[in-house]
């Protein structure tokens, strides 16, 4: 309400954030936080491996940095970009959560920053210095003391970002006591990094599988036993991954986990659950089936059984990251802010005076016939546009056609009967925000949406007005009446 609104109405605000968001973790949980350990450790056992007369094993440490520098390049690149980019989308679409955010964890995240930077500089100076490592003994297990330091460093960026990913499911007594620590010590911290952590590693084991198939050949002496080292890896995590993905459910808020089914797509997806549920139980299994393979008979192996796997671990943490971003609604942050933006305590506020009395940049301060449809815009950009569509993804017009059926009239005097109470029956919306007269608006300019067939332009293209009645005039001349 306080920010000129940012929306793309083919898209869906949302959805921009999660499509980076989710090829962040990828990469971030794959390629840095579980891979640079597996690294390492693949970079020492090439030390081990080694004659009396040799610093390493060449060609096992040549197919070693050959791994590390596709960890190199894609978290130094996309991995680079996505993180800053999830900033400003989130900034972009959700000020006001982000705001909040970093009032309460300014000093968490001004650290997070400096150890993000620390690590890129960290990976480079890892990567670039491989050769010279080689040159002794060393050197090399300096490389390799090197290569756990950074291992740590890595670590401890997903330890602080968690930290603000539980408080927005469940803030825990920070809603009473308004403090850092009690933000940063949030009931779904622990739970959530415990199944993190280990679900990073098993990712790894998967890139690991799959470069070691590329980059070495079928015929070459160093490949299975780089393909065991992968298994023994994947199935020492893979255990811990799945009892803390229990143990992460157990203490789940009831009422998030009341979304899940939902969580995992659409209304429409939720027939499906039980089938995603298979396919995550598929994810797992054939990741430890493969593993076990891989002990029994590593020359077998083939490049498509274990593209296989891999696929699907990237598929289970996504779906893992669509069900976190999902559950915690009706709120972006748990109890304190609902997903449009507004916080839970400025409702009765909104209900009595309307949405549009307090919104900073709308030109309508009293709704007349004339600029109805105006107003029911601006409602509709405030309370509704964070999570719907005019004719785009999760369109409003399609979620009220299947109510009332694809095609037909939307009855405008039964969307002001149902928007209400839609928080009733569909727990995930939070409740209608506004008074009556913007209720009325907002339902008419539904209507005019499926009419006219017209789309929703954000403020980056249409431009904000400032409220009358929050400009610096405005102000001056309330002032001088009350003087």
């Amino acid at each position: 309400m306080d920010f000129p609104l940012f929306h793309l109405d083919w898209l869906n605000d949302r959805f921009l954030i999660a499509m980076i968001a989710i090829i962040h973790v990828f990469i971030n949980h794959g390629l840095a936080v579980g891979f640079i350990p597996y690294i390492t450790l693949l970079e020492q056992q090439g030390v081990l491996k080694s004659g009396s007369d040799e610093i390493t094993d060449l060609a096992w440490d040549k197919m070693v940095q050959r791994m590390m520098m596709v960890g190199f390049v894609i978290t130094t690149t996309m991995g680079a970009m996505t993180g800053v980019g999830i900033w400003f989308s989130a900034a972009l679409i959700s000020p006001n959560s982000i705001g909040s955010l970093i009032r309460v964890f300014y000093w968490g995240w001004f650290t997070e920053w400096i150890v993000f930077v620390l690590e890129v500089i960290f990976i480079m100076i890892y990567f670039l210095t491989w050769k010279n490592s080689n040159k002794s003994l060393r050197a090399k297990q300096r490389h390799i003391r090197f290569g756990w330091f950074l291992s740590a460093f890595s670590w401890l960026t997903m330890a602080i970002i968690v930290a603000i990913l539980g408080f927005m499911m469940d803030p825990g007594n920070w809603i009473e006591e308004h403090s850092f620590i009690n933000g940063l010590t949030n009931p779904i911290y622990l739970p959530q990094l415990l199944f993190r952590t280990p679900t990073a590693m098993v990712v790894a084991g998967a890139f690991g599988f799959l470069l070691i198939m590329l980059f070495t050949k079928k015929s070459s002496a160093i490949r299975p036993t780089a393909l065991k080292t992968t298994a023994i890896w994947t199935l020492l995590w893979l255990p811990l991954s799945i009892l803390a993905a229990i143990h992460y459910y157990n203490v789940i808020p009831e009422a998030m986990t009341a979304n899940m089914s939902t969580a995992v797509g659409t209304m429409d997806f939720e027939l499906y659950y039980d089938l995603l549920k298979k396919i995550i139980l598929i994810a797992t299994s054939s990741l430890a089936l493969l593993a076990v393979w891989v002990l029994w008979k590593p020359k077998k192996i083939n490049l498509v059984m274990v593209i296989i796997p891999f696929v699907l671990s990237l598929g289970f943490l996504g779906i893992f990251e669509r069900v976190r971003e999902f559950i915690r609604k009706p709120y972006v942050i748990g109890d304190y802010m609902y997903s449009n933006l507004i916080r839970e305590e400025d409702y009765p506020l909104l209900q009595r005076d309307g949405i549009l009395k307090h919104t900073t940049y709308t030109a309508i301060t009293e709704i007349t016939e004339e600029n109805k449809l105006e107003a029911g815009k601006d409602v509709f950009m405030v309370a509704c546009s964070r999570c719907h569509t005019s004719q785009g993804i999760n369109s409003i017009i399609f979620v009220f056609e299947k109510m009332y059926g694809i095609g037909k009239p939307l009855d405008i005097n039964g969307m002001k009967a149902y928007i209400p109470n839609m928080h009733n029956g569909r727990t995930y919306m939070p409740p209608y925000p506004g008074n009556e007269e913007e209720l009325d608006a907002l339902a008419h300019y539904i209507f005019y949406l499926q009419q006219s067939g017209a789309t929703l332009e954000g403020a980056q293209s249409a431009g904000a007005q400032l409220n009358p009645t929050h400009s610096v005039e405005h102000f001056i001349e309330q002032k001088s009446k009350q003087q």
